[in-house]
């Protein structure tokens, strides 16, 4: 039996163009067929249906993976079987529990996909930490046999080797991961909310930044690193720009335009999927004529040492803070002085914010920032650089910006 064309209503285009919103919104293609649009902009097609009086609502999959076209035909296929009086959620569970789809390894793939903000290159390390940290305990378990006890001892491993911070991101995770279970019908609750007043050991650490008064110090002894000379100019750079470790890793010649003193960062290598921009200081660029003298040749600004196709080592930059400069603090840390020194300085916080490439959730706002905000982020970052080398030369600097006292 074919469905009615006329009574369909959504368009493989509208389906594609669908914008997220504030709260959760439905658009109806008729016959129970909806696609739910979520905040993060995930898109899920559900289908209504009564069977022995019930209503009920059946997760068909998520968009693009199921298309319009995949969701009307599973649409007539739940139709078929309601005809001959079988339930189609307890049809599906009998089939996923004979094929092992029911089991927590390819949920948790599936989750992964429905995270359309996140880059690639953040989406494959939550792949990887899952693959490496969970799997071998649950990834054969279906998933609504796991239970709490299962969850934390997966959690307590990773706390045996010290990694904290690791095993609340994992944790955070597997949570995420069973509440998408629930919304799709896998699983029917969260073995992971009992956990919460559990793991009070289980504490994400600060990543350590330097201190207003230990900078100084820190800006002159890395002038006389005397290790690997893209290490220090990486240091250097990541000081005055305060962008995220890895965005710097990833950093390539093509992005840059020193005539314009702009740094584009593509979408696919940011956290949150969007394109940012840095704006250069004169100090900046000074320093990346000097970088382009050693890597101008290559892709990467800031190769590794042996292999200049590869970035440098995501440790390389703390690694150099700690153990050679001997100061505890860490590259991301530089984010967390800068936003310091700034917000006390009396920028505005939302320049500040998205300087930082902080998220906006809201969508109008955010491309209101991102076009009216950087003029006031290009004078920020010079007046950045220019306070940095005040402290640098012993000058008796404080954290006043002018323009706003």
């Amino acid at each position: 039996m074919a469905v009615n064309a006329l009574s369909e209503k959504l368009s493989a285009l509208l389906v594609k163009q669908a914008k997220p919103k504030e709260t959760v919104y439905k658009l109806s293609d008729g016959k129970g067929l909806n696609l739910e649009v979520r905040p993060n902009g995930s898109k899920y097609w559900r289908l209504s249906y009564r069977h022995n009086n019930k209503q009920k609502t059946l997760a068909l999959g998520v968009f693009p993976d199921v298309t319009l076209a995949s969701a009307r035909n599973k649409r007539l296929e739940t139709k078929l079987l309601l005809d001959q009086g079988i339930d189609p959620a307890i049809r599906r569970k009998q089939q996923k529990s004979v094929i092992g789809l029911d089991t927590f390894a390819p949920i948790s793939d599936e989750w992964v996909k429905t995270r359309t903000k996140w880059s690639k290159g953040h989406a494959d390390k939550v792949r990887r930490t899952i693959t490496a940290d969970v799997l071998p305990y649950l990834g054969n378990m279906p998933i609504k046999e796991i239970k709490t006890s299962d969850v934390l001892y997966v959690v307590r491993k990773i706390e045996a080797r010290d990694a904290l911070d690791v095993a609340a991101r994992v944790k955070q995770r597997i949570s995420s991961i069973f509440r998408y279970a629930i919304q799709t019908g896998y699983a029917e609750y969260n073995p992971v909310e009992a956990l919460k007043d559990v793991l009070k050991t289980s504490k994400v650490k600060h990543r350590q930044s330097i201190q207003l008064d230990q900078l100084p110090a820190f800006l002159n002894a890395l002038d006389s690193y005397s290790g690997y000379t893209n290490t220090r100019h990486a240091l250097k750079f990541i000081t005055l720009t305060f962008v995220r470790p890895g965005e710097l890793r990833s950093a390539e010649w093509k992005d840059f335009d020193l005539d314009k003193a702009i740094w584009r960062i593509p979408a696919e290598k940011m956290k949150m999927d969007e394109e940012h921009i840095v704006p250069l200081s004169t100090q900046a660029i000074d320093l990346l004529k000097l970088v382009k003298e050693l890597s101008g040749n290559y892709d990467l600004v800031f190769p590794g040492s042996y292999d200049h196709r590869k970035p440098m080592s995501e440790n390389t930059l703390t690694y150099a803070i700690r153990k050679r400069l001997k100061f505890d603090a860490t590259a991301h840390g530089f984010r967390t002085t800068a936003s310091t020194i700034l917000n006390e300085s009396g920028f505005r916080v939302d320049v500040i914010e998205r300087q930082l490439a902080h998220g906006e959730r809201n969508k109008v706002r955010a491309a209101y920032n991102r076009s009216q905000y950087l003029a006031e982020r290009t004078e920020m970052m010079q007046w950045y650089s220019d306070y940095l080398d005040g402290l640098k030369a012993g000058a008796n600097v404080v954290p006043i910006h002018s323009a706003n006292k």
